[in-house]
């Protein structure tokens, strides 16, 4: 292929004036929205945020939208909204640009001055949730094309979907994408940015995404509470017993995943480039987290913490229920105890067979004949992107030298995002690049979120370079 002639200075120098002028304010009003993803918000629709979000977006992208481009929104009964916009192109191929608009729920631990839905700028990074996961995402898509039309390249038919149900697993998405199917065509680069970086010092591209169990372990003896002093020894703890099966699940000394049913062969090809991202990353692989002072990682390999992130079944623990207030809590046995399950999958592994090999794991042959429910279970798939095209990794690499000075890196995430699923399925002969900006302390979905803003300029110039080299391939 042939790189096309595209001024790297002069479209680096249009997105900082773009975003500088109009993003980083609009962003900031974006932050102020409390849109929560509706498994956050069940009430969404009555509270109007999301709507609210999906305006905001809408007259942005309006505002800033190619001659000709096509901005809609679309709504199917009783589902989130998603923003469609499409441009027809004058070079050959199809082109589709996806990111999402939803957030997470507010979470605790903020600093004193930040806070969820008050976006605060300190230096060159804008704190605030959404920012980064994923507000971020309908501007620098706009952007990158703008940036190309202004020196004149011919783009290919570009399509940008913008859902707002991505936190909550995407279960409006596939209804949106079977309304759509004829309008969003058939994609042949499908350009995702809601993924994370290694560093703020290259373009880092996600070769695959994990799969996900969530359900409610609980586990009940009692009908009602009882003196701790007087029935402890005789009925067993709710509490031992949820412990007895979650050991059924995961070694609690190496935090390994025990059924082998749960792993995967990992392949060849992402070994090797956990390898080179650990020789790029190092100890970043673990510091970029808030471990306590004195507080360790689970190994010191930093290529084995990455496959572990990336490629491995791995469980947390996201919440509780039936255990008391400290400031509550009495001489009492409580009648239950109840968990909720995040049980990362390996991405090749299907997400319902992981669902029946963690139910049979916990309900068959109960500790002391204890009623053992798992409730609100749900599985999802992983992805591994199919082998990139020659012509996109030299785009990639050519990208990541031009606007940060260093080659373009690989790496699986840890996290999902049911839709590259969805696509890679609908269109197995399509092209993936998914990429983003949530690098080392950016925190998603936890407190003290931030985007970096140099990272978010850049990105988005190295996806206007990916879409021009697309053209000439």
């Amino acid at each position: 292929m042939h790189a096309a002639a595209i001024d790297a200075r002069a479209a680096q120098a249009f997105v900082d004036e773009v975003w500088g002028d109009s993003i980083v304010a609009t962003l900031e009003e974006y932050i102020r929205i409390p849109n929560k993803s509706p498994a956050f918000d069940p009430d969404w629709a009555a509270h109007g945020y999301m709507d609210d979000a999906v305006a905001l977006l809408e007259s942005w992208s309006r505002a800033h939208a190619p001659s000709g481009m096509q901005v809609e929104v679309v709504r199917l009964e009783g589902r989130t909204p998603l923003i469609y916009m499409e441009l027809g192109g004058t070079a050959p191929g199809n082109v589709l640009l996806y990111g999402h608009l939803d957030k997470q729920p507010e979470m605790t631990g903020w600093d004193a001055d930040l806070g969820p839905w008050k976006p605060v700028l300190r230096g060159e990074r804008l704190f605030g949730r959404g920012g980064a996961d994923d507000g971020y995402a309908t501007f620098a898509s706009l952007t990158a094309l703008n940036a190309l039309l202004e020196q004149g390249v011919a783009l290919p038919r570009c399509v940008i979907l913008i859902e707002a149900c991505e936190e909550s697993g995407s279960f409006d998405l596939p209804h949106y994408i079977s309304a759509l199917e004829d309008r969003i065509g058939s994609p042949d680069l499908v350009i995702c940015l809601d993924s994370g970086c290694g560093n703020y010092d290259q373009l880092w591209c996600t070769t695959s995404l994990r799969g996900l169990v969530t359900g409610n372990l609980r586990v009940e003896l009692l009908s009602e509470g009882v003196h701790s002093g007087d029935a402890s020894g005789v009925v067993a703890s709710s509490f031992r017993v949820l412990r007895q099966l979650l050991s059924r699940l995961e070694d609690e000394a190496s935090g390994s995943v025990k059924p082998r049913a749960l792993h995967v062969e990992i392949p060849t090809q992402r070994v090797e480039q956990a390898r080179r991202a650990a020789a790029v990353l190092g100890a970043e692989v673990y510091t970029k987290y808030p471990l306590l002072e004195g507080a360790t990682p689970v190994g010191n390999d930093a290529a084995e913490l990455i496959l572990n992130r990336s490629w491995r079944p791995a469980l947390s623990i996201t919440g509780a229920d039936g255990l008391p207030a400290l400031a509550d809590a009495g001489n009492v046995l409580r009648p239950h105890t109840a968990v909720k399950l995040s049980l990362r999958l390996p991405p090749t592994l299907a997400g319902d067979r992981a669902v029946q090999v963690v139910s049979e794991l916990f309900e068959s042959d109960p500790p002391y004949g204890a009623r053992v429910t798992l409730s609100d279970v749900g599985g999802a798939d992983g992805w591994n992107a199919p082998p990139l095209a020659p012509w996109l990794e030299a785009a990639a690499d050519r990208a990541s030298e031009a606007y940060f000075g260093r080659p373009a890196m690989y790496m699986g995430e840890g996290g999902s995002i049911p839709f590259m699923g969805m696509l890679g399925e609908r269109f197995p002969e399509a092209q993936f690049f998914i990429t983003g900006v949530l690098g080392p302390h950016s925190n998603a979905h936890g407190p003290n979120e931030f985007l970096d803003l140099p990272t978010a300029r850049r990105l988005t110039a190295c996806v206007a370079q990916m879409i021009a080299d697309f053209t000439q391939r």
